[in-house]
């Protein structure tokens, strides 16, 4: 399935792997208020389309948006609180890059009643699909898996100290899904040595995490936040690189494949 806002591919598995950031496009009416360098969206997660297009070989159904974040961030509440209280974060509709500097020309950041307007033509419409696939994939299995996937640069100072682990899996302190499924995808990262990880760091999950994992009702959702670094080069034009992607591939194919063999006990 195929719209302005979204693609979206029905598989027949549990597994709904959401990718709520990788979408570049601005709308052209939109496009003056941006600085040049806004233009770019640098702060996009790159690539992860590509990356995780062997899932739908699998039975993952896949939905992936076209607008980018700098015009409203689907992974945020739609009433814009923070999602990481008393740190540097971004908005709804963000004014910032990740570096701290703003994304608009002086004057020219959404007011209001431009923020509501996105936030019904492209917010609700991603959510509602979301919340429609994973009622779909819970009738017909009995439970419903998230994997909200995302992917950033090593070291941002903005938003955090120090460089963060290739792999930064989060599941809201263990809130979101079951702790067999958390307990599943640990050992994954903790059988291979290949690149760094932790559990419920930094990133313990955003709102489409936060909102939609509820395991009580048979919906358990993880967050994946990968750096750059795993497979690709983190510097502009930020390239695809073959080599980093063939050597994380293989676990990435079994988190997904864990994700979708997993079933409530």
């Amino acid at each position: 399935m195929t719209s302005e806002l979204f693609t979206l591919h029905r598989g027949s598995g549990s597994l709904l792997i959401s990718m709520p950031h990788v979408g570049t496009e601005i709308p052209a009416d939109q496009r003056p208020r941006y600085t040049a360098r806004a233009l770019e969206v640098e702060d996009t997660d790159w690539h992860l389309d590509h990356l995780y297009a062997f899932a739908a070989d699998l039975g993952a159904t896949l939905i992936v948006p076209r607008v980018s974040r700098y015009l409203v961030d689907l992974n945020r509440p739609s009433e814009n609180t923070p999602m990481y209280a008393g740190q540097n974060n971004t908005e709804l509709c963000p004014t910032r890059h990740f570096t701290g500097e703003p994304i608009y020309q002086p004057g020219e950041e959404p007011d209001e009643a431009e923020i509501r307007r996105r936030v019904s033509a492209y917010w609700h419409p991603y959510h509602d699909a979301l919340r429609a696939e994973l009622l779909r994939l819970k009738l017909k299995h009995g439970h419903a898996v998230l994997f909200d996937a995302h992917s950033i640069k090593s070291e941002l100072p903005w938003l955090f100290e120090g460089r963060l682990p290739h792999m930064n899996l989060g599941t809201v302190g263990g809130t979101s899904c079951a702790s067999a499924l958390r307990d599943a995808l640990a050992r994954v990262l903790g059988a291979q040595t290949q690149f760094s990880h932790v559990v419920d760091g930094r990133f313990k999950g955003g709102h489409i995490t936060r909102h939609f994992g509820r395991p009580l009702e048979g919906v358990h959702a993880v967050q994946l936040e990968m750096c750059w670094r795993a497979y690709m080069d983190e510097d502009p034009p930020y390239a695809w690189n073959e080599a980093r992607a063939a050597a994380v591939m293989p676990l990435l194919r079994t988190l997904v494949q864990t994700l979708l063999a997993w079933k409530p006990q």
